[in-house]
């Protein structure tokens, strides 16, 4: 594949279409070699720009024939657009019939329309519906679809697009048919076709509005027991999307169709959504808790588009968080919901930060560092990033945290009633919040608050405190910058919601008292006595609080209420004590994550003593304390007690101007992981004893806070036998790996022994891989767990070369190669960045090879190098030297091309 350059395409340069298309009537004669198109469109000028050609995308397509009002006519190709000039002059709508064909079994890239084990899926999102058919594919053309599609009914009996299904039946020669029609206006990145060997189950449901409705998931045969689950959260997100928000289902039937080759997670196609089976398929033998959890998500993120990101949608494509930001917020909340007890929810909370940085603010300190709403770019595809969606939601939350929720669901209230039907901006979304809510702080700072989304970058927020023990007030100051990023050098002061607490010597909040007619406050009467908002919106304000007693910890933004690094020097003693004591979840394990991190940076900095221990007593009796803990939640004992990532140790170091040394880092978690062990080991023993299951696997929030807890005592516990020789452990999780009655147990088995490099690892390895052989998500997690080995001596490259070489293995399915490739490159640091620069350049041959195959999977892995220029020496150069590599090669796809340029761009190269 011959790839140009592409044009970089700016925000500022946006103009509406000159073209309206009001319908269109699609018929598909559906073949792997050959699928024909007919695509028959009802369009008309837009009177208010002026008179210019018409331009229709297109991307591989084989042009047989276009009619203008069913009669010959002129037209030309530029590149692969075709344009068509003499058309009429009058806002009267005029037909155009378009005929193409495709080849959908040769669609590697896995956009447009493509094949996966023989059935028929798309994907156009974002701009696939071009290799479908010639067309205006962008958001804010949007028109009613019908589709007939035609094929070979004992090959492909089940036949399905968006909408409502209106006829159906046999043809000549063994084929059949089946007629679709949306009543709803869509873009064309909404359009789906499925066809296939499927099977359904079932559910019919009647909504609070008194409606019937068909729910119905589609999979493979022989997945059927696997969809329980799914089913189950689609009607969860239903009922809870019309209770919480007030917005119906509003088709007749609503479709969810699996397939193993996806590049995404799913799409939420208008009442077609198309998802991978990742998302899809769960049982307890094949599936995690961490599985189970992610596709009540995704489930529940793909139905919440239906609102918003479909029936409102995006003007263009850099209001792409328009809707993504704004739907993982509602599915962050719809899943804190589900989780029941508000301990369950604010470790929800912790573990959607933990995405949020450990991905996020990475992207937001590197070369690729762009605002939550793009000014530019040249590939699109790059831009489904983690800025988009999970900054985007905190940038919604944070409307939340000013307004209530009450006050949030009036301003979704009024941005549906205004823009229902209609393609709009983040402005438009900014306003109605606005509008609806004229009493709250919004409206005077919406224009700085809109900031957030032109803005690239985390913003510092730098806090001290004053207190003065004879007047009994505390004083604190907090300050904000935001450092410079690629194309934005200089930034303007933000609106920063902090929510403050004081942890009293006694351990007990402290009620919030300020001084009157202080500036800055958030709306007082949505907060508790315990907890105060303070509006940041200078480069500096200071807050003062009264009848304050002495020897109080403060609590600084709490529930992580912006997306902000926090800087205060809180001492080793204030950590503690906010560790056994604040009542805010998140910020009691914010205080233990801190010491965690601040040992590991030591320890792993050029100037330590390798020898001497990271964590001192008082620490170690801090962990306990919070393993023993008679009232906390084993889910939160088991995050709290979970060391900080290499690469979050990484990023830490990086943001305090330090070198990155892989090794060493790796060297240093290794051995607090060991330190942690071998202090606590009786503390293990009971932690593994007391949260053992008993009866049916279920997913609930406790069932798996209690396997997460015993999954980690299991590893502390093989780990400390490994430094002593004790066999029991070891022998436990061999046993625990063979004769598990669910996923969850066997992994953290297998992990544990893994881990720890024992003799037994192997035996377990070659044992799963007989049991799952024919399972294809289950082998995914057999190839991920051998590419996260901890790389002792080298030998993690040459596994993943040797995992390759197996008839198993394949490049073309996105998963497959996510579970090796991505794993080693991504989530292993140390095997990944050796000395000799051998991962490196085993990552330009990866991303070189999936280039030529599917460009958005190779843009995706082409990050994993986004921060190479934080790495020490000689990570630095070989990293540079693999993206210059890459960079050099003539065919390089656009996807790939951008990512390496922009990298290789931020240190001048």
């Amino acid at each position: 594949m011959n790839h140009p350059q592409a044009a970089t395409i700016r925000r500022a340069d946006y103009a509406p279409p000159a073209f309206w298309i009001d319908s269109v009537n699609l018929t598909f004669d559906l073949d792997p070699a050959k699928t024909r198109v007919l695509n028959r469109m009802t369009l008309r000028r837009n009177m208010a720009v002026p008179a210019q050609p018409l331009r229709l995308d297109g991307d591989e397509l084989s042009l047989s024939r276009v009619l203008l009002g069913g009669q010959g006519c002129s037209f030309r190709m530029d590149g692969q657009t075709l344009v068509l000039e003499n058309l009429p002059e009058g806002p009267e709508p005029f037909e155009l019939e378009i005929f193409t064909t495709c080849c959908p079994e040769k669609n590697t890239q896995l956009m447009g329309l493509f094949m996966s084990g023989g059935d028929f899926f798309t994907q156009c999102e974002a701009e696939g519906f071009r290799r479908i058919t010639y067309f205006l594919d962008r958001p804010d053309v949007m028109a009613t679809y019908t589709v007939t599609l035609r094929a070979d009914k004992a090959r492909w009996p089940v036949l399905l697009s968006n909408g409502n299904l209106i006829e159906s039946g046999d043809l000549d020669d063994g084929r059949h048919f089946a007629i679709w029609h949306d009543p709803h206006k869509k873009p064309s990145y909404l359009f789906a076709v499925v066809a296939g060997r499927l099977v359904a189950r079932e559910q019919r449901i009647t909504t609070r509005a008194g409606k019937e409705h068909l729910l119905q998931v589609f999979v493979r045969p022989g997945d059927l027991d696997q969809t329980g689950h799914a089913m189950r959260s689609l009607m969860a997100a239903v009922a809870w999307d019309e209770a919480r928000f007030g917005l119906p289902l509003d088709l007749e039937r609503f479709m969810v169709v699996a397939t193993s080759d996806f590049n995404m997670g799913a799409m939420e196609n208008k009442g077609l959504n198309i998802f991978n089976t990742r998302f899809v398929l769960a049982k307890p033998a094949t599936a995690t808790d961490a599985d189970f959890a992610g596709v009540e998500s995704v489930i529940g993120h793909e139905y919440f588009h239906n609102w918003t990101g479909n029936r409102v949608t995006c003007r263009d494509w850099f209001q792409l968080s328009l809707k993504e930001g704004l739907t993982v917020f509602r599915d962050q909340e719809f899943s804190q919901d589900m989780a029941g007890s508000e301990s369950a929810r604010a470790v929800k909370r912790i573990e959607d930060v933990i995405v949020l940085r450990a991905h996020q603010f990475p992207e937001d300190a590197g070369p690729l560092a762009h605002p939550v709403r793009p000014d530019e770019y040249q590939e699109i595809n790059n831009f489904y990033t983690t800025t988009i969606y999970e900054k985007g939601a905190e940038v919604v939350r944070m409307y939340q945290t000013l307004l209530g929720r009450e006050g949030f669901r009036r301003g979704m209230d009024l941005y549906f009633e205004r823009h229902d039907g209609q393609a709009v901006t983040c402005d438009d979304f900014a306003q109605a919040m606005s509008d609806a809510n004229p009493q709250s702080p919004l409206p005077a700072l919406l224009p700085q608050f809109k900031r957030w989304y032109s803005q690239a970058g985390t913003p510092v927020v730098t806090a001290e405190s004053r207190y003065d023990e004879a007047a009994q007030t505390w004083t604190l100051t907090l300050a904000q910058h935001t450092p410079p990023t690629p194309g934005q050098a200089v930034k303007e002061p933000l609106v920063i919601p902090v929510r403050i607490g004081l942890v009293g010597p006694d351990g007990q909040d402290v009620p919030l008292q300020t001084q009157e007619g202080q500036q800055g406050e958030s709306a007082p009467a949505a907060a508790p006595a315990a907890t105060f908002t303070a509006l940041l919106t200078e480069e500096k304000a200071s807050f003062t609080f009264i009848n304050v007693p002495a020897g109080c910890a403060p609590s600084l933004l709490r529930g992580f209420s912006a997306p902000v690094r926090l800087q205060y020097a809180e001492t080793p003693a204030q950590l503690l004590h906010r560790l056994a004591h604040d009542s805010d979840p998140f910020n009691r394990w914010e205080a233990g994550q801190t010491l965690l991190l601040q040992a590991a940076t030591r320890h792993a900095s050029a100037s330590a003593n390798p020898g001497e221990p990271a964590l001192n007593g008082a620490q170690m009796e801090a962990l306990r304390a919070v393993l023993r803990h008679p009232q906390l939640d084993a889910a939160f004992k088991a995050l709290a007690l979970t060391l900080p990532a290499e690469s979050d140790i990484a990023e830490h170091m990086a943001s305090q101007g330090l070198p990155v040394d892989p090794q060493r880092i790796h060297a240093t978690r290794q051995a607090m992981l060991a330190q942690i062990a071998s202090a606590l080991q009786a503390d293990w023993q009971w932690a593994w004893q007391a949260h053992q299951g008993s009866g049916a696997y279920q997913p609930d929030a406790a069932s798996s806070g209690r396997r997460a807890l015993a999954g980690l005592a299991l590893l502390m516990l093989c780990l400390n036998a490994q430094a002593t020789g004790d066999a029991v452990w070891p022998g436990k999780a061999y046993q625990r790996a063979k004769d598990a009655g669910n996923m969850t147990e066997r992994l953290a088995a297998l992990t544990a022994l893994i881990h720890t490099h024992h003799p037994l690892a192997g035996k377990a390895l070659a044992r799963y891989h007989a049991l799952f052989a024919e399972d294809a998500l289950a082998l995914d997690k057999w190839f991920a767990l051998q590419a996260r080995t901890p790389d002792a001596d080298g030998h993690v490259l040459p596994l993943v070369r040797q995992l390759m070489q197996r008839p198993d293995f394949t490049l073309k399915n996105p998963n497959r190669a996510r579970a090796l490739i991505f794993t080693y490159c991504l989530n292993n640091p140390a095997a990944f960045h050796r000395a000799d620069g051998a991962g490196h350049a085993f990552w330009a041959e990866q991303v070189l090879a999936l280039d030529a195959l599917n460009p958005q999977v190779a843009a995706r892995l082409a990050r994993a190098l986004d921060r190479w220029a934080t790495l020490a020496e000689p990570y630095r150069s070989s990293a540079r030297a693999a993206l210059q590599t890459v960079a050099a090669r003539d065919t390089l796809s656009r996807d790939v091309r951008e990512v390496v340029t922009r990298a290789l761009g931020s240190q001048g190269e």
